[in-house]
């Protein structure tokens, strides 16, 4: 007898793209060879073993978790030879598909702000994977931002109350590559908006010299303000500037017309080392 082995094939594979730390789909190779004397076996290489999978092998590959320690995706080429045995040993052509490892998204840690109702207020995100997509979302929408968003953030503050108000944004980087996306650690971090800090109108005051004024307490609708005023003309027996109440002083005039003095008083808040002041 005259045996003649056929010629193996291998049917083709499909390639796959997985995240960073995620399992591979098996592989299992299936060929349309047969033969009376013999069976098909399927030995294969991998061109980065980075991946997480080994330099060689024979047989089926089973699921693994693929590896990527870089900030970029990472192929490795499998390259499939088949070999019928029967007698003699034939091998037939090889197929090649490929498996990528995305890389895993970072986001950058971003410090927590405190910022005057009215400001502009900005976050700026990076990371190392280029290409990354910074998905946030916030708690607390009365600070004047939305309750999600994507990529940099850039608002108005806004505080309605009369005491800080705090939103919590949680920033998830995403990366896109194959159909397959891949989200990274979150991060978190606070916006302290403060409250406009405001000050009750006092009544004007006229007097004689040599009188007594009446004591003027300032108020306002945010506690812990801070009452700072000025005054335009020191010759009524006020001095120029000061904080706080302004008790009673004896009025005086050394002149011949009445003689005035314009008050100025700014109400000033202070949290988290932001100063913030009202009209």
């Amino acid at each position: 007898t005259i045996t003649v082995n056929p010629t193996p094939v291998v049917n083709a594979v499909a390639s796959q793209t997985v995240c960073n730390g995620a399992l591979t789909a098996a592989v299992n190779f299936t060929s349309p060879t047969t033969g009376p004397t013999g069976a098909v076996s399927f030995n294969w290489t991998n061109s980065n073993t980075a991946i997480g999978l080994g330099a060689s092998g024979t047989g089926n590959i089973p699921a693994f978790t693929g590896t990527n320690a870089t900030a970029a995706p990472i192929t490795g080429t499998i390259t499939v030879t088949p070999v019928y045995t029967g007698g003699v040993t034939c091998t037939g052509t090889p197929i090649t598909f490929t498996i990528t490892v995305n890389p895993t998204p970072t986001v950058n840690a971003q410090a927590n702000q405190v910022v005057c109702a009215g400001a502009v207020t900005t976050a700026t995100f990076s990371g190392a994977v280029a290409g990354t997509v910074y998905n946030w979302t916030n708690t607390n929408t009365a600070i004047g931002l939305g309750a999600s968003g994507s990529g940099n953030i850039s608002f108005t503050s806004t505080n309605a109350t009369t005491a800080p108000i705090v939103g919590t944004i949680t920033v998830t980087p995403i990366y896109t590559n194959g159909s397959v996306t891949c989200s990274g650690t979150p991060i978190t971090f606070t916006i302290t908006v403060n409250p406009t800090p405001t000050v009750n109108q006092p009544a004007n005051q006229s007097l004689c010299p040599g009188a007594l004024t009446a004591p003027v307490v300032f108020t306002g609708t945010v506690p812990g303000t801070v009452f700072n005023w000025t005054n335009s003309n020191t010759t009524i027996g006020l001095g120029a500037s000061g904080t706080g109440n302004i008790p009673a002083f004896t009025a005086l005039n050394p002149g011949s017309t009445p003689n005035v003095g314009t008050i100025t008083v700014t109400p000033s808040y202070t949290n988290g080392a932001v100063t913030c002041t009202g009209t």
